[in-house]
């Protein structure tokens, strides 16, 4: 630490030296009132089949109910600001979208490794307790990161930054020291009336502002839903494969997001950018988990994956397509078995052609 800089200073100035595109401070306690919100959310079911959401919601609802000794709380964002269109493959159906935070390394493990190497940097200049949280742990990083002023949650309920847009990973550091808080982001004011993410919703998702039911999103429904999608939301996926954009690629605040200020980690690779649905409907396992190495979406399985690419491909009504498919019709899991008769029923073919295939 420099002489005459105080510890806030320091750990911000190694936070940016390690990758870190924001960070903030605020009080442990901070966001217990989006805690009350959580419970209510969890006892209305919008959050579908996330079991875990409710096993740990005794912990999620306050940082202090995680860890009583926690005094303050360190937000940090990562950008993974994409330097082309997200929503630019819609034209081109015979590809598979997968949204832009799953195109480049599995950001679990790079932003990890930064809030460790930045609490080993906090305890050598003040020697304390501290436990480092990426979304794999019961923390609500995205209200503690509004609390500490580095963004705020919008109407999607995700966090925008003034300079980042929507493209920030958060990592929240829970530490023993008593930390100086910044101001907290107001939501209501950077917002105003702009529903455009809401609108761009493809399920309206929406409930209201602020408020989505899991139950109707994409990013549930391709990701983290582990049957068969229902009906009424197959045409609405179109050729979403993993995860969806649409709420944030429209955000305004998104001009202000500068791609260069991306870390290289998240840099997408060329076989994810824009993979063709054909070749990704003939992989097996061993070939999923090869393609998919160091990828987020490694842990979904090759056949949630399959049953994803199936029902893009019915969404295509291209016929040439359909050899893909049937070699899904007869196969031992029912809910690929489903997808991928709906998908040649959808490409025009008759119930008999489908189970002659």
């Amino acid at each position: 630490m420099d002489k005459g800089q105080s510890l806030e200073e320091a750990i911000r100035s190694e936070a940016a030296r390690l990758g870190f595109a924001a960070c903030g401070f605020t009080r442990a306690d901070a966001a217990d009132s989006a805690g009350r919100e959580l419970r209510e959310w969890l006892e209305a079911g919008r959050h579908g089949t996330m079991g875990w959401m409710e096993e740990r919601a005794h912990h999620r609802v306050s940082a202090q109910a995680l860890w009583p000794e926690a005094k303050s709380a360190i937000a940090l964002g990562m950008s993974y600001a994409p330097a082309a269109d997200p929503l630019a493959l819609a034209a081109h159906p015979e590809l598979g979208r997968i949204s832009v935070y799953a195109q480049g390394g599995d950001y679990h493990k790079t932003v990890k490794k930064a809030l460790k190497a930045l609490a080993r940097f906090i305890v050598s200049q003040a020697p304390s307790d501290l436990k480092v949280f990426v979304d794999t742990a019961p923390v609500m990083e995205k209200p503690l990161a509004q609390a500490a002023g580095i963004g705020w949650q919008g109407k999607h309920t995700n966090l925008i930054s003034r300079e980042h847009g929507s493209w920030l990973f958060l990592g929240v550091i829970l530490t023993s020291l008593e930390l100086v808080p910044d101001p907290p982001a107001d939501s209501g004011q950077h917002c105003g009336s702009c529903r455009r993410c809401l609108d761009a919703c493809p399920t309206d998702a929406f409930d209201d502002p602020h408020r989505i039911d899991a139950q109707r999103c994409i990013s549930y429904l391709t990701i983290e839903h582990d049957g068969a999608i229902p009906h009424e939301f197959r045409a609405a996926i179109g050729n979403r494969i993993y995860g969806c954009d649409d709420c944030l690629a429209v955000c305004p605040w998104n001009r202000f997001a500068n791609a260069a200020a991306a870390n290289r980690a998240f840099l997408p690779r060329a076989e994810l950018a824009a993979p063709r649905l054909a070749d990704l409907l003939k992989l097996d396992e061993a070939a999923f988990r090869e393609m998919f190495a160091g990828s987020p979406i490694k842990r979904i399985g090759v056949k949630r994956m399959i049953r994803n690419c199936l029902i893009a491909a019915g969404n295509t009504r291209d016929a040439s397509l359909a050899p893909s498919i049937r070699a899904h019709v007869d196969g031992p899991d029912p809910v690929i078995a489903e997808a991928a008769g709906w998908a040649l029923a959808q490409l025009g073919f008759s119930s008999a052609e489908t189970q002659a295939a």
